[in-house]
């Protein structure tokens, strides 16, 4: 079972900070699995697995001061490879995160043909991506955080993807209550790479209902539209008059079920916001706001865009932790990246990696209560 561990504590009744292991199993090709629990001095806490760098659990304080875990997610590791984890909860997401049409893209004349598991497409790296590897792990401390390294090398070829990338995550715990992600890469052949990290958020604590009363705000005044499959159109398009509008804090399911082109073909919110990025903002890149808990996670990323995804898959097959089925919007993911499809659309950011060259981003997840 993944169990997570209780909040360490002092005899005079401090919280002490710290990283625990154990051993949660091994895969069914025979590879040791491990987690990792992260604690922070104000008893925040996140679980990791080695077993696609699943962030197993997120527990985090309310308003009153309550602890409740917020990420959706199974209870044993068979689960996650027995289900294949599907809708990819927790996980660590490579080679390249979102879609890529056709489960095809050129470099310098050379097509390279990939792996596809969403119809005719590539999703979050193909049938077997960096969510269904075993991560090399070493822990990390310093005087106000605790951390997991995570590293992994991609063999040239792996779900048909070009040169051997050396990918490196690390997840950092601040006593701040910040979780902050760490993404590096470097390739000995070119290629393209594009990582992120696939939470699915539930701040009323997982389990507990939808997310459709989450307030969120989003800084951006793009999308990329897409077309049949969710694949982009290439467009660049205003938010402005439209249900995919979140410049000012909304309710997620104020227009979720609006009479939209775009969010009929989604079913509910699964779009890509280009990122304004500018001084005074310094990273921030959207907020979700819970008025139960008054849980409130604000991002900030030096990506150029970010996913917005509420669950529109999810129907009550999923079984989750403690036996809860997941229903529709049972929760939401922000996940930073570049542009879906990007290898297939030049006017959008480049997610080309060549040698000597070092994929370098990182994301913060803060948390607060109001």
């Amino acid at each position: 079972m993944i169990r997570d561990e209780k909040t360490p504590v002092r005899p005079n009744g401090a919280l002490r900070s710290g990283i625990a292991k154990r051993y949660v199993g091994q895969t069914p090709e025979g590879q040791a699995v491990y987690q990792y629990v992260l604690t922070n001095k104000n008893g925040m806490q996140a679980s990791i697995m080695t077993y696609g760098g699943i962030m197993t659990s997120l527990i985090v304080p309310d308003r009153h001061g309550k602890m409740e875990d917020v990420v959706l997610g199974y209870s044993t590791l068979e689960d996650y490879w027995r289900t294949g984890n599907i809708n990819y909860f927790g996980a660590l997401i490579g080679r390249f995160a979102n879609r890529i049409a056709d489960g095809r893209f050129a470099l310098d004349g050379v097509v390279y043909r990939l792996s596809v598991n969403d119809g005719p497409n590539t999703l979050h790296g193909g049938r077997r991506g960096f969510d269904k590897r075993v991560w090399h792990a070493e822990e990390k401390r310093s005087n106000d955080a605790v951390g997991l390294a995570l590293r992994y090398l991609s063999k040239d070829g792996e779900e048909g993807f070009p040169g051997n990338v050396d990918a490196a995550v690390e997840y950092t715990l601040t006593d701040e209550n910040e979780l902050r992600i760490d993404y590096t890469a470097t390739t000995d052949k070119k290629t393209v790479v594009n990582l992120t990290q696939h939470n699915y958020y539930n701040l009323s604590g997982a389990g507990n209902g939808n997310i459709l009363g989450h307030i969120v705000r989003i800084h951006s005044d793009r999308f990329t539209p897409v077309k049949q499959g969710l694949i982009p159109t290439g467009e660049v398009q205003s938010v402005a008059g439209t249900p995919l509008d979140f410049r000012q804090p909304t309710p997620v399911g104020a227009r979720i079920h609006a009479n939209d082109p775009q969010m009929r073909l989604a079913g509910g919110y699964d779009f890509n916001y280009v990122i304004h990025h500018d001084a005074q903002s310094r990273g921030f890149a959207a907020s979700v706001y819970d008025p139960h808990s008054g849980r409130l996670m604000e991002v900030y990323t030096s990506q150029p865009a970010i996913q917005f995804y509420t669950g529109n898959s999810l129907d009550g097959s999923v079984i989750g932790k403690d036996g809860i089925p997941y229903e529709r919007y049972a929760g939401l993911t922000l996940e930073t990246q570049h542009d879906p499809d990007s290898p297939n659309h030049p006017q959008f950011p480049s997610t080309v990696l060549v040698p000597g060259q070092v994929y370098r981003h990182a994301t913060i997840y803060k948390f607060s209560a109001i």
